[in-house]
C-alpha cells in the first residue's frame, strides 16, 4: 500500500510537473506574442507617433546607464550605452546620454519633436523644402532630425546648421555626397550620428539660408567633410567618411567642447585640422577627445593636425599613414593613450608624430605624451615636454582602456547598419 501511494505521489508530481510546463510554455509564447504585436504597434515609419514613449524614455535614460541597462560590455562605452536595446528605434533619443569626452555635454535635439527627411532634394538653399534636410537643420527649435528612407543628398550649397540639432541617420543608408558639405557654424549643441560623407566639393559664391530669418552671402567654401568654425559642444560619431576637397573634419576658429568618436575615416590626404592658425590664438581655449576611431586605408596625414588647444587622443586604431599620424604645431598639448599606431613599410614614415614647421628647440618643450599605446612595426612616437600626469590635466576626458583592447573597441567604427527591431 505504501509502495502503491507512494508510486501515485510521484505520478501526480509529474503530471503537475508537466502542466506547469506546458502552461509556462504558453505564458511564454503569449508575452512573446503580445511583444510582436506591441512591437509591430509602434514600428512605424513617422517616429513622431511614439515620441512620448521616446521623451519618457529620454528622461530615465540617465539613471538606467547607472545601473548598467543594456550594457553591451565590449569596452566601448558609448556602444554599450545604447547599441544592445532592440528597441532602439522607440528610444533614439537615448543616444544623447551616451556622450563622452569633451563634447559629452551636447544634447543635440533632445529635447526638442523629431523631424522626418522624406525628400533627398536641395533644390534652393535660399528656401529650402519641407521635408529636405536643409529645412531641418535650418530651423531654430531643437529637432532630433532622422530619416524616411535610404538617400544620396547632393547639397548645391554649404548645409549650415542652427544650434540644438541632431542627424540621426540610423535605419537608413544616407549619404551626404558629390556636392556640398556640413557646416557647424557660431552654434552649438550639434550631434552627427550615422552619415556617410565623401566627395565634398568646393562651393560658395552664393546666397545661403541659416536659419527662417536670414540668409546671406557666402564666400567659396573650403569643401570640408564636416567643418566646425565657431562652434562648441559638438558630437561627431559612427560616421564615415572619405575623399573630400580639403578635411574631413576641421575645426577652426575657438571652436572648443567636441567629442570625435568612432568614426571611419579612409581615402584621404589631410584627415583633420584642430585650430585654425598659429597666430590664431583664441584656438588655446580648444579641447578635442579624439576616441574610438578607425584611421583606415588610404590615408596620409593630419590624424590630427593640432595648434595650441588640448587634444586626448585614446583607443583610436591607426592602421594606414603614409606621412605621419598625429602632428602639430603652436604648442598643442596632446595627450596620446591607449592607441594602436601600425606603421606603414616605408622606413622613412616610422614616426607617429610630426612638430610642423618648429625648430627641436622650441618644440622639446611642447607637452606631447604617448601612454600605453601599442607601437606596432616599427612605430615611434616622439616625446616631448613635461613627464607628469598634472600637465595632462586640460587633455584629459575619459579613461582610456587597454590598448590590448582598440581591435574590439573600434571593430563597428563608423555608419552602422541598424534595422528595427534588431540589435543596431
Amino acid at each position: 500500500m505504501a509502495v502503491s501511494l507512494r508510486c501515485f505521489c510521484t505520478w501526480t508530481l509529474l503530471v503537475l510537473v508537466m502542466v506547469l510546463s506546458v502552461n509556462a510554455a504558453e505564458e511564454k509564447d503569449e508575452l512573446k506574442s503580445r511583444y510582436d504585436d506591441e512591437w509591430n504597434e509602434h514600428a512605424v515609419e513617422d517616429p513622431e507617433e511614439v515620441a512620448a514613449m521616446v521623451d519618457e524614455s529620454t528622461r530615465n535614460s540617465t539613471e538606467r546607464r547607472k545601473l548598467g541597462f543594456f550594457s553591451c560590455v565590449t569596452g566601448n562605452p558609448i556602444d554599450d550605452c545604447w547599441r544592445c536595446d532592440p528597441r532602439w528605434r522607440l528610444h533614439r533619443k537615448r543616444l544623447a546620454n551616451c556622450g563622452i569626452g569633451f563634447g559629452r555635454n551636447a544634447v543635440g535635439g533632445r529635447d526638442g519633436r523629431y523631424y522626418v527627411v522624406n525628400n533627398p532634394g536641395d533644390d534652393d538653399p535660399v528656401s529650402p523644402r519641407p521635408g529636405t534636410l536643409r529645412h531641418a537643420v535650418i530651423q531654430d527649435q531643437p529637432l532630433w532630425i532622422v530619416f524616411k528612407r535610404d538617400m544620396v543628398i547632393t547639397l548645391k550649397q554649404e548645409l549650415i546648421m542652427n544650434s540644438f540639432k541632431t542627424i540621426d541617420a540610423r535605419g537608413a543608408s544616407v549619404h551626404i555626397a558629390n556636392g556640398a558639405c556640413i557646416t557647424i557654424q557660431f552654434v552649438t549643441n550639434v550631434i552627427i550620428h550615422g552619415l556617410h560623407i565623401h566627395d565634398c566639393r568646393s562651393t560658395g559664391n552664393a546666397m545661403v539660408r541659416s536659419s527662417p530669418g536670414h540668409y546671406g552671402w557666402r564666400t567659396m567654401a573650403d569643401g570640408d567633410g564636416i567643418s566646425i568654425f565657431g562652434a562648441s559642444h559638438v558630437w561627431i560619431d559612427h560616421n564615415s567618411l572619405s575623399n573630400c576637397a580639403d578635411g574631413l573634419i576641421d575645426a577652426i576658429m575657438g571652436s572648443t567642447a567636441i567629442t570625435i568618436s568612432n568614426n571611419h575615416f579612409t581615402h584621404h590626404n589631410e584627415v583633420m585640422l584642430l585650430g585654425h592658425s598659429d597666430s590664431y590664438t583664441r584656438d588655446k581655449q580648444m579641447q578635442v577627445t579624439i576616441a574610438y576611431n578607425h584611421f583606415g586605408e588610404g590615408l596620409i596625414q593630419r590624424m590630427p593636425r593640432c595648434r595650441h588647444g588640448y587634444f586626448h587622443v585614446v583607443n583610436n586604431d591607426y592602421t594606414h599613414w603614409e606621412m605621419y599620424a598625429i602632428g602639430g604645431s603652436a604648442d598643442p598639448t596632446i595627450n596620446s593613450q591607449g592607441n594602436r599606431f601600425l606603421a606603414p613599410a616605408n622606413a622613412f614614415a616610422k614616426e607617429v608624430t610630426k612638430r610642423v614647421g618648429t625648430a627641436a628647440g622650441v618644440w622639446r618643450h611642447w607637452n606631447w605624451r604617448s601612454e600605453g599605446d601599442l607601437l606596432l612595426n616599427g612605430a615611434y612616437f616622439t616625446l616631448s615636454g613635461a613627464g607628469a600626469a598634472a600637465s595632462y590635466a586640460r587633455a584629459s576626458s575619459l579613461g582610456a582602456k587597454s590598448s590590448s583592447m582598440v581591435g574590439v573597441i573600434t571593430s563597428n567604427a563608423g555608419a552602422l547598419v541598424c534595422r528595427g527591431g534588431r540589435r543596431c
